[in-house]
C-alpha cells in the first residue's frame, strides 16, 4: 500500500477541539487528538478559496471554502503568535497554488461549469504535488487565487473590477461612500458606473497594498530590562529569535548544536545573554570593555571570534564594486601632481571603533541584498543584455531632465464638416491662397527695438498713476476679502441637516452631470466596463438626464425645509444656484440633441 506524503502539519483546533492539520499531496484534513481517523478531510479539487484572520488579530484563523459549501471549515492555528503566523503563511502558500491548478482548467473552457470528478495530482517523489507554473499573464490566479496571498484579497492583476479594493477606498473616504449608498445602494447608477473615471483611487489603493515591509534598519541588540528588585530580564520572542539567528549565524550553530543535547532552550538563552559572545554582539563600543568582566562560558566562549580590527576587514566584498561608486577608482589617477594620502581619512586610528564600524557595513549590506532579492535582479542593473554597455553607467547619467518633453497630442475634436467650418469663418484665408511672409532684416529690426528704448528711463519718471484708481484697485480687493470672511463666518449659521441636505444634493447633482457629460463626450481611452455603443451611451445619456430633470424639485424642496427651519430662502436658492446652472445646461444640451421619436440614436459630435 503505498504512502501520501504530508507537505505540512500544524497544531489547530476545530470548533474549539484540539487536533492536527495536516497538508499532503492528496487531501486537507484534520485529525482531533486521541482520534485516529480524520474528522475533516477535503481533497484537492474540492478547494475554492480561502480567508484568513486580520494581522495582529488575537487568533490566527484559516478558513476553507469549498467548491459545494461556501461555509467550508474554519481552523485556529493553537501554537504560539509568532510560530502561529509562520504555519498559517506556509499553508496558505501551498493552498494558493491549488487553487490556482483548480482554477486553470475552468479558465480554459468557454463558459462551461467545472467537472467536479477531476482527479487530484499525482505526488512527486519528494512528497510535494507538482505544479505546473501559470504565465504572469494568465487570469487563472486573478480572481479568487490572487485573493489568498498575504495582501487578504487584492488580485494584482485586475485591481479595477476587484471590490475588496473598492470597499477599502470607500472605507477611507467617507464622502465617496455615503455616495455610494445614495446613489448604488439605491439603484439609480451601476457599481461600474459609479467607478469609471475613479480607477486612479483603485489602481492607488492597489500599490499601498502591493507594498511589502522591508526587514528593519536597526541592529539587533536585545536591551535589558530592570525588574526593580535589582534583576535584569530580557524577553525573548519568536521574532527576536529569528532576528538574532539572521544576524548572526554563529548563535544559530551554537543552538543547532546544543540544543536540546547538551541544553534546554530556556538555559541556553540564559547563558547566551551572560557570555561574553552576547557582549561581542552588542551594538556598542562600550561591549568590548564589558566583555573583560563577564564570566568565561565553556560552551559559548568555542564560538568568539577574534576582534576584526585590522586594516583590511576579515570578510572581504566578493563582487565588483560599480564604477561611479567606487572610492579607489581615482586612488592613481593624479599621482603626477605629487598629493599625498589625507591621513586624516585612514581607517584604524582609533582601533577599537573598527569592528563596530565594519559590523554596520556589514548589516547595511544585508539590508541591501535582501531589497534587491525582493525587487529583483533589475534594480541593481537596468540594461541587463545591453552589449554597448553591460554595466549599465549609461543608464546612471541618462536623466529624464536631459530630454525634450513630450507633447500631448490631446483628444481629437469630432465635428462635421470640418474643412468647411473653418473656410465659412471672417478673415480666416485657406493655407493655400496665404502668401508667403517676406524674410526679416534681423540686423534692422535690433535698431528699431534700439530705437524704442532709448531714453526709457526719462520715460519712466513721467509716468503718474491716477489716485483714484489706485484707491478703486485696493477698496475693491479689501471688499473681496471682507466678502470671503463673511462668507465663512456665515456658513455656521445654517443648520446641520439643511447644510447636510444642501451636500448631498449637490454631490449627485455632480455625480450625475460626470455620468451625462462622460455617456455624451467619452474619454479618448474606454475605461472599465462603460458603455461602447452609441446606442448605449445615448442610453446612459438619456438616463442621467432624467435624474437631473429632478434636481430643481430637490432644491425647492430643501429651500421650503430651510425656510421652515427658519433659514433665509435667498441663501439657499444663492448656494444652489451654481449647480441649477449646471443641471439647466446639460438639460437644455440634451433637448436640443436628444433623437426625435423613431429616430436613431444620435452620434457623438460636437453642436
Amino acid at each position: 500500500m503505498s504512502t501520501v506524503s504530508t507537505v505540512c502539519t500544524a497544531r489547530a483546533s476545530y470548533k474549539k477541539l484540539p487536533g492536527l492539520l495536516e497538508l499532503n499531496a492528496t487531501h486537507l484534513q484534520w485529525t482531533q487528538d486521541g482520534k485516529g481517523a480524520p474528522a475533516v478531510r477535503v481533497a484537492h479539487p474540492e478547494v475554492a478559496t480561502l480567508f484568513s484572520s486580520k494581522e495582529g488579530a488575537a487568533q490566527v484563523r484559516l478558513k476553507i471554502c469549498l467548491e459545494n459549501d461556501s461555509n467550508g471549515h474554519n481552523f485556529t492555528f493553537t501554537a504560539a503568535q509568532q510560530v502561529a503566523l509562520s504555519e498559517r503563511e506556509m499553508f496558505k502558500a501551498q493552498l494558493t497554488n491549488i487553487i490556482s491548478n483548480n482554477r486553470a482548467p475552468r479558465e480554459t473552457l468557454t463558459l462551461q461549469p467545472p467537472v467536479a470528478s477531476t482527479p487530484p495530482a499525482a505526488p512527486s517523489p519528494g512528497g510535494a504535488t507538482p505544479r505546473a507554473p501559470l504565465p504572469p499573464s494568465s487570469r487563472a490566479s486573478t480572481s479568487r487565487a490572487a485573493s489568498v496571498s498575504s495582501t487578504r484579497g487584492t488580485p494584482v492583476n485586475d485591481p479595477i473590477n476587484d471590490f475588496r479594493l473598492r470597499k477599502k477606498v470607500l472605507v477611507k473616504t467617507p464622502e465617496l461612500a455615503a455616495l455610494h449608498r445614495e446613489l448604488v445602494m439605491s439603484g439609480q447608477i451601476t457599481e461600474s458606473e459609479f467607478w469609471e473615471g475613479r480607477e486612479h483611487l483603485l489602481l492607488a489603493q492597489a500599490a499601498a497594498d502591493s507594498q511589502k515591509k522591508g526587514r528593519p534598519g536597526q541592529l539587533v541588540d536585545p536591551r535589558p530590562q530592570d525588574t526593580g528588585s535589582g534583576d535584569v530580564k530580557i524577553v525573548i520572542t519568536p521574532q527576536l529569535v529569528h532576528d538574532i539567528f539572521d544576524e548572526y549565524p554563529v548563535v544559530a550553530k551554537a543552538y543547532d548544536e546544543n540544543v536540546p543535547s547538551k541544553l534546554s532552550e530556556a538555559e541556553f538563552w540564559k547563558r547566551y545573554f551572560q557570555s561574553k559572545l552576547f557582549h561581542s554582539h552588542r551594538a556598542s563600543i562600550r561591549s568590548t570593555a564589558t566583555q573583560h568582566v563577564v564570566k568565561d562560558d565553556a560552551i559559548f566562549d568555542k564560538y568568539l571570534e577574534k576582534p576584526d580590527d585590522e586594516l583590511e576587514p576579515r570578510k572581504q566584498r566578493d563582487e565588483e564594486v560599480e564604477m561611479f561608486i567606487d572610492l579607489e577608482a581615482t586612488r592613481e589617477d593624479h599621482e603626477e601632481t605629487g598629493n599625498e594620502r589625507d591621513v586624516t581619512m585612514q581607517a584604524g586610528k582609533q582601533r577599537g571603533a573598527l569592528p563596530l564600524i565594519r559590523k554596520f557595513n556589514e548589516h547595511s549590506e544585508r539590508l541591501l541584498k535582501s531589497a534587491i532579492s525582493v525587487d529583483g535582479p533589475n534594480k541593481r542593473r537596468r540594461t541587463d543584455g545591453d552589449t554597448h554597455d553591460p554595466h549599465g553607467y549609461y543608464s546612471q547619467i541618462d536623466l529624464d531632465d536631459l530630454h525634450n518633453p513630450e507633447a500631448s497630442d490631446g483628444i481629437l475634436l469630432e465635428m462635421q464638416d470640418r474643412q468647411r467650418y473653418f473656410e465659412a469663418r471672417p478673415g480666416v484665408v485657406p493655407s493655400a491662397e496665404q502668401a508667403p511672409r517676406p524674410p526679416v532684416d534681423m540686423r534692422a529690426a535690433l535698431q528699431e527695438v534700439k530705437h524704442d528704448v532709448e531714453g526709457w528711463q526719462a520715460h519712466l519718471a513721467q509716468i503718474k498713476v491716477e489716485r483714484k484708481a489706485v484707491e478703486a484697485a485696493l477698496v475693491s480687493m479689501t471688499q473681496n476679502v471682507a466678502t470671503r470672511l463673511d462668507a465663512q463666518k456665515r456658513k455656521a449659521d445654517l443648520p446641520e441637516e439643511v447644510f447636510r441636505q444642501m451636500s448631498t444634493c449637490q454631490t449627485a447633482a455632480n455625480e450625475f452631470l460626470r455620468q451625462f457629460w462622460s455617456a455624451i463626450y467619452p474619454p479618448a481611452g474606454e475605461t472599465l466596463g462603460g458603455p461602447t455603443t452609441p446606442a448605449q451611451k445615448a442610453a446612459k445619456a438619456a438616463r442621467m438626464a432624467g435624474y437631473l430633470a429632478k434636481t430643481p424639485e430637490k432644491v425647492a424642496a430643501i429651500v421650503g425645509g430651510a425656510d421652515k427651519a427658519g433659514v433665509e430662502r435667498a441663501r439657499v436658492q444663492v448656494g444652489m444656484q451654481p449647480t441649477l446652472d449646471a443641471v439647466n445646461k446639460a438639460l437644455e444640451f440634451w433637448e436640443t440633441r436628444k433623437p426625435a421619436p423613431g429616430a436613431g440614436a444620435p452620434g457623438a459630435r460636437r453642436p
